[in-house]
């Protein structure tokens, strides 16, 4: 009998989830906690860390989970890390759920950088309008070049004052073309800074910059430890042994 952990917290998580439902796959659906208020999932929900990889390792073999899915944003480096630690002491089979990566195509202009303090560096000296589309967590090392306009959007307004001056846009994506083409005219962005988060869901900015002819500093993904990784959903309901009518 299957018990399926699903670490979620992304679109494509939404969709697995709503599949594993249809189903009938026991599964659980775990949010980090981010989010003020997550969206609902057809499965049993639970919200917040683990307590690192230990705790983790006792919540699989608590709950009795037979299988774990990581399809938690790319860039939630630590709680991939713990799933590995986690499903290797307890010998529970791990699968990634990954989104391929934006590569670079004619008519982008990019500059690629390996993280965040990087990225800082490789911005102007000389002010412009910046676009961060790289989440709340990692925005206080902008603080150095203040000398910006910067632009952020997140999912929940902030609830403590940001470390510089901002233009602050609360809203849940997906975002489509259109829109992010008018919000970089109508905020006169220069710049964007994007992390290469991969797929679809939020590759309309990507395409948005290409089109405005804006430089885009893009951070690569962490380098995570060896693991089974898949680019769709249908992948991890084979995985599960189950079929699935979704092509990604």
């Amino acid at each position: 009998m299957i018990r399926a952990l699903v670490l979620g917290g992304t679109a494509d998580a939404s969709l697995l989830a709503a599949e594993i439902a249809r189903a009938g796959i026991e599964a659980v659906y775990s949010y980090g906690g981010r989010t003020r208020a997550p969206a609902d999932q057809p499965l049993p929900t639970r919200i917040g860390g683990f307590g690192g990889a230990s705790g983790l390792a006792d919540y699989i073999r608590r709950e009795a989970i037979t299988h774990v899915i990581d399809a938690t944003h790319p860039f939630a480096a630590e709680m991939s890390r713990n799933a590995v630690a986690a499903c290797a002491e307890t010998g529970t089979p791990l699968v990634a759920l990954e989104r391929a990566l934006w590569t670079k195509a004619p008519g982008h202009d990019w500059i690629e950088v390996a993280d965040v303090k990087a990225a800082v560096a490789a911005l102007p000296e000389t002010s412009a309008n910046v676009f961060l589309a790289i989440g709340r967590q990692h925005i206080a090392p902008f603080a150095s070049k203040p000398q910006h306009i910067y632009t952020l959007r997140f999912v929940d307004p902030p609830e403590a004052p940001l470390p510089f001056a901002a233009d602050v846009i609360v809203s849940r994506g997906p975002f489509t073309l259109d829109g992010e083409l008018e919000m970089m005219r109508t905020r006169g962005i220069a710049w964007l800074v994007a992390r290469n988060s991969g797929g679809d869901g939020a590759r309309a900015k990507i395409e948005a910059a290409r089109m405005l002819g804006l430089p885009v500093i893009m951070i690569s993904r962490p380098q995570l430890p060896e693991r089974s990784r898949v680019e769709s959903v249908a992948e991890i309901m084979q995985w599960l042994g189950h079929r699935t009518c979704l092509g990604a």
